[in-house]
């Protein structure tokens, strides 16, 4: 046989050690995590919102210097206390654990806590905390993928607050649950106002540009939809998140997590997976995130909306003031542009994106915010297999609080579900749950709502939302089977 050219032994060299560092595949971590034993100790217990602020409790709080981490990576815990008082925290990691909900995996501490300082309003309304870390951790290498929570617990009184980040790999798995952290911070008003919806223009249109917000501040109280003080410090995730990982981690769904951050740094945070799950709220997202989501459809990854008013707004990501990149986020741009009937909401909005429909398939749609019943509009498509759904048959109030429809001109693209919604339960709008083939056997779906992962489970203390003069039923078998179908052709081989 010719020996090898010099080209091509460095070529073989370069593929065998890409192949190498390639972490391994560990299609059972998942399943023999949650066989680990849990604790429902990991919720909140007690919370007190200070006098005249019912968004912060400054009695204790505080943030991670990182939004997401790998294992080997350092991250730091930054706490505050007024008054004055010892603290723990206690890590765990969530996940479903025999219906208990999550893993004590660390306590650290006890650390002497003292109050740190409230940042000044900086240049477009920006609160930006410089706080001295109480510790850092190097995140272990046996802890997996997943969302992990930092319960903070004072010695000098009873309340507790959360810390959250999301611990990621590069190791290859079914399906990449992406985290809607830039959302969560877009609607984070601490210390009391300051949220990418709370600005200073005479016209008050809250969706403009020239606002910023940083992660590198305490998450408050939520601010809409669902009032569910027990989910201080942990953004959107409790609430409108956590019933999807519960349920994929319930039945042994080859899974990893990440945020939107990951999804912006690198095309392969996806492409390592065959299903990319956007789930909950997941509105703001930057270019870069968008473009490389859009080819890994094209590569042959399945996607899944199971989310409503996602992709609404180009969202860049820009470095802290210490040069930690990532750390801040601005409303930029509408993804295909301001509408005549978005202007009285939207201004000064001078970057642009493709029309999210074209890679959702199916846009967030005006009126944005209601409620209404999922209806099934083609009940001979494999999604609904097993469901027993007819045409017509209704999943009651699974539609809410924002949902997407007018289905983009997609070749094969199909609507699966379909009817109306009320805002204030009397302002008409709609919803197209949609469904269209990839280029290489793969598919993209599109629930249409925020609220499907409502439909699969309900955690440990975990509340439904009512908006809108409606409410999701909570866990539903037809939601179910469902996902089920999604997932289960999506994570063979091939689409």
């Amino acid at each position: 046989m010719p020996r090898p050219t010099r080209r091509q032994a460095l070529a073989a060299l370069a593929a065998t050690s890409a192949a190498s560092a390639q972490p391994p595949a560990r299609p059972k971590l998942i399943a023999e995590e949650n066989a680990r034993p849990g604790t429902t100790d990991w919720q909140l217990t007690y919370v007190k919102f200070d006098a005249g602020n019912p968004r912060r409790q400054s009695l204790i709080e505080g943030y991670c210097t990182r939004t997401s981490v790998k294992a080997g990576q350092e991250i730091g815990f930054c706490v505050s206390t007024a008054p004055t008082s010892p603290f723990t925290i206690d890590i765990y990691r969530l996940g479903y654990y025999g219906g208990a909900g999550g893993r004590h995996v660390r306590t650290l501490g006890p650390f002497d806590g003292r109050p740190q300082p409230v940042p000044p309003v900086g240049e477009a309304r920006l609160r930006e905390c410089r706080w001295e870390p109480c510790t850092t951790l190097t995140i272990p290498a046996d802890w997996p993928s997943g969302v992990y929570l930092g319960k903070l617990s004072a010695a000098a009184h009873r309340y507790q607050s959360y810390v959250i980040f999301v611990v990621t790999d590069d190791r290859p798995a079914d399906v990449f649950v992406q985290c809607s952290t830039n959302t969560w911070q877009a609607y984070n008003k601490w210390p009391d106002n300051y949220s990418l919806y709370d600005n200073d223009r005479p016209d008050r249109r809250p969706l403009v540009s020239g606002v910023r917000a940083s992660f590198d501040r305490p998450y408050a109280r939520y601010p809409q939809v669902t009032d569910n003080p027990l989910s201080l410090g942990t953004g959107e995730f409790l609430l409108f998140e956590f019933p999807f990982a519960y349920w994929l981690e319930q039945h042994g769904y080859d899974v990893t997590y990440g945020t939107n951050e990951d999804v912006h740094a690198a095309l392969e945070a996806v492409t390592r997976c065959k299903a990319f799950l956007s789930i909950g709220h997941d509105e703001y997202w930057s270019r870069r995130q968008f473009d490389h989501v859009s080819e890994a459809v094209r590569r042959g990854v399945n996607v899944g909306f199971f989310s409503g008013n996602a992709v609404c707004f180009v969202t860049p990501l820009t470095p802290a003031a210490d040069g930690r990149p990532n750390r801040v986020i601005e409303r930029r741009g509408r993804y295909g542009g301001v509408r005549p009937e978005e202007e009285k909401w939207m201004a000064d909005l001078p970057d642009s994106g493709p029309d999210e429909a074209t890679l959702i398939g199916a846009r967030t749609v005006i009126p944005f915010n209601g409620s209404g019943d999922w209806v099934c509009r083609k009940p001979d498509h494999w999604v609904f297999a097993g469901t027993g759904m007819r045409a017509g048959d209704k999943i009651p109030g699974l539609v809410g609080w924002e949902h997407h429809g007018n289905p983009a001109p997609i070749p094969g693209l199909e609507v699966v579900a379909a009817g109306k919604t009320w805002t204030g339960g009397d302002q008409e709008s709609h919803y197209e749950a949609t469904i269209y083939p990839g280029p290489r056997g793969n598919t993209v779906f599109n629930a249409a709502t925020i609220f499907w992962a409502q439909g699969l489970s309900s955690p440990p203390g975990h509340w439904l939302p009512f908006v809108h003069n409606g409410r999701p039923h909570g866990p539903d078998r037809r939601v179910q089977q469902i996902t089920h179908n999604l997932l289960r052709r999506w994570t063979r081989t091939g689409g």
